[in-house]
């Protein structure tokens, strides 16, 4: 009646996508006795099928997780280092990644749904990913979004026609340059790879016939990841990082994730009662972009902490000091990308996708994996159906800078999928596409659901906003216009958008879970095609 979407509960589990398909896929999963970890490879191959713009067995990504059998806190990484062929001194900047052979990154999501699959789950493969590949072979009708996407990168695809070629082939129909709403996408070709998998596991692209296909397409492209390269793929399981706010403990995967600027954000942010002020009021905002700038500056000057550099960033002396700036009032003028500006306002934010999953055994899950940017480096491997990522293009190439990304490194990467816990039990999952923005958009959404009390939809509702370098920050125009003139007088350079809702600020999904009754509640975010969908 209010325009706003319902909040769904469930006791029997639920998924929250980004796709209903995908929703639908990881639910089918669970009634048929799997549980969270199986669900996992299931949404995210759908996802693969149904938004392929931002989704890819060869993208990358983690999964923070609540093992109810063992009651703790689990991290699985499955973003893989910078390949040992990675031949660094050919760049100077990092628009030179943006899409070709040579901004492909070795694949790690595959082997991370599968790791979760062996470790925890019960189906076998073949079940897992029998959805996608009905989807595939079948055909799906595509959504707003996904026509939103597709029209956008095809016209700048084109501009490739190295790329654009093979690209078209796979996704566009009959020789046409766009798509339109509920025409028929059939992947034939990603079928026959998904049944392949199935049936020879993971290894099929590791150490097997699909991996040589993969990187004789990239070599004649002028590309150097080698065999080697993705036979040493591994997702290594970690150990969380976590932080108190307001009587939670929030969890996220360690460095070389970055998702502890959103700890210190929420560090920052937990000595000021925010719940007592206007909501959207200018005090509210004022401080929470001031403390995610801050959060973002110590994240740049501090990539990839070791463990001694970490424990002082998240101490009290130190956040004590940050919040000391919050309350100055001084104007904050900072980067919030890489090392030196990279990213004006508007760019597009980086294609990532979240999902969280809760199943009626305990488990919580909650999983972030990306292909870089729309459609990842543009390479479509033929015959396969396979959009590979760019993930390069997120390594620091700049000669100088002290982050500068080496082959065979780490490979820090700005996601953040979260898992909040309270008095020993989960409580919430929750986890956004948006790049370097991920870490700011999260802690929106946390303030508003926690500080101000907001059911878990409504929170994600919000509108929120994305801080961009120097002083920017872009704000939904459904921020009244006189706070936004406040900010700007604060210092802010503030602007809003147009539309009144941006993918620029995320594309959150998010379950939470009730530890008295069980209940199951799951949230979707209307800036994407998001869905919930229960057993």
């Amino acid at each position: 009646m209010d325009g706003r979407r319902p909040t769904m509960s469930s006791l029997h589990g639920m998924v929250a996508a980004a796709h209903p398909l995908a929703a639908q896929a990881g639910a089918r999963i669970l009634s048929q006795g799997g549980n969270v970890f199986d669900a996992v490879g299931a949404v995210a191959s759908a996802l693969n099928v149904v938004e392929p713009f931002m989704s890819s067995l060869a993208g990358m990504g983690s999964a923070i997780m609540w093992v109810a059998a063992e009651k703790r806190v689990r991290v699985l990484d499955f973003v893989p280092p910078v390949p040992e062929s990675f031949p660094l001194e050919r760049f100077t900047q990092r628009s030179e990644l943006e899409r070709g052979a040579l901004a492909v990154a070795p694949p790690g999501n595959l082997a991370g749904w599968c790791e979760l699959n062996r470790a925890y789950g019960r189906l076998s493969l073949e079940q897992i990913l029998a959805p996608a590949i009905a989807l595939a072979q079948d055909g799906f009708p595509i959504a707003e979004f996904g026509v939103i996407e597709f029209n956008e990168q095809a016209p700048l695809l084109r501009e490739r026609p190295d790329l654009y070629e093979n690209w078209a082939r796979n996704y566009l129909r009959d020789g046409g340059t766009s798509v339109t709403l509920g025409q028929i996408l059939r992947q034939p070709e990603l079928a026959a790879t998904l049944r392949d998998i199935a049936a020879k596991g993971p290894d099929h692209l590791y150490r097997g016939a699909l991996g040589e296909t993969i990187t004789s397409h990239l070599k004649a492209q002028g590309g150097t990841l080698t065999m080697s390269d993705l036979a040493k793929v591994a997702p290594r399981w970690r150990e969380p990082l976590a932080a108190d706010y307001r009587g939670r403990q929030v969890h996220v995967p360690p460095p070389a994730c970055e998702g502890f600027q959103f700890l210190l954000t929420l560090r920052i942010l937990d000595d000021f009662d925010l719940g007592k002020l206007e909501r959207n009021g200018t005090e509210h905002l004022d401080i929470v972009y001031r403390a995610i700038r801050l959060a973002a500056g110590v994240r740049i000057n501090n990539n990839n902490p070791n463990p001694e550099k970490l424990a002082e960033i998240l101490s009290d002396a130190f956040v004590e000091r940050l919040r000391a700036r919050v309350r100055d009032g001084k104007p904050i003028d900072g980067p919030t990308e890489q090392w030196m500006p990279q990213a004006p306002a508007g760019e597009d934010p980086g294609h990532t996708t979240s999902f969280s999953i809760a199943d009626r055994e305990g488990n919580l899950i909650c999983v972030t994996q990306s292909i870089g940017s729309p459609f990842g480096s543009g390479v479509v491997v033929p015959g396969t159906g396979i959009t590979l990522n760019n993930f390069l293009y997120w390594a620091d190439v700049q000669p100088g800078s002290p982050n500068r990304s080496l082959p065979g490194s780490e490979l820090p990467m700005c996601m953040s999928p979260t898992l909040s816990t309270k008095d020993g039990a989960p409580v919430l999952a929750l986890g956004t596409p948006g790049s370097y923005g991920i870490m700011q958009t999260q802690v929106q959404a946390m303030v508003q659901h926690v500080d101000f009390g907001l059911p878990l939809q409504h929170a994600i509702e919000a509108p929120r906003a994305r801080l961009w370098d120097g002083r920017e920050v872009e704000v939904e125009n459904r921020i009244p216009a006189g706070t936004i003139a406040a900010l700007a007088e604060r210092g802010h350079g503030i602007f809003a958008n147009e539309g009144g809702w941006t993918m620029r600020v995320g594309g959150m999904q998010a379950v939470s879970r009730d530890p008295a009754s069980g209940r199951l509640t799951g949230a979707c975010d209307p800036r994407r095609d998001g869905y919930v969908a229960t057993p």
